[in-house]
């Protein structure tokens, strides 16, 4: 995966500064990773439609629902039945949770956590990721501990 962000990095549509270098060049900078084709931000409808929805699709995470027309109401084919589309199930900030879940499963350490999710407080990191931490040591020690306590031993 590296390897193939490094090739892209040397194709990948640059921003222009609006500057130009000693020869009368545009100076353009690189400072997305997906950007569009002139080097801006790319809309979420079209990373979602164009990219994160058919990757789901085709690895088979994905659901079908009703096709929309612009007023929000369903589209209906020729015998008067609503359409369907089938798109990806999950959307964006499923990636950063599943980031997160995966630093936690690899014992990241959780200020570590906090800093890269740019959460404010580690109590927030805590709040939505607490269930996710755990220490199987503690866990057996207090078990024994009460196991002890109840038999006596």
């Amino acid at each position: 995966m590296l390897n193939a962000l490094r090739e892209w990095k040397l194709v990948c549509p640059k921003r222009y500064t609006g500057k130009k270098d000693a020869n009368g060049d545009p100076i353009g900078v690189l400072d997305l990773v997906f950007p569009t084709g002139n080097g801006k931000v790319e809309s979420l409808s079209n990373i979602m439609q164009r990219g994160f929805d058919p990757i789901q699709v085709e690895a088979g995470v994905s659901e079908t629902k009703p096709e929309l027309d612009n007023a929000g109401k369903p589209v209906l084919d020729d015998a008067g039945m609503p359409m369907t589309v089938t798109v990806g199930k999950y959307g964006m900030h499923a990636l950063r949770h599943a980031c997160a879940s995966l630093w936690i499963e690899n014992g990241m350490n959780p200020k570590r956590i906090q800093k890269l999710m740019g959460h404010a407080s580690i109590q927030m990191t805590y709040d939505v990721y607490g269930h996710w931490f755990t220490d199987d040591a503690a866990d057996q020690q207090a078990a024994e501990d009460i196991q002890a306590r109840l038999l006596g031993k």
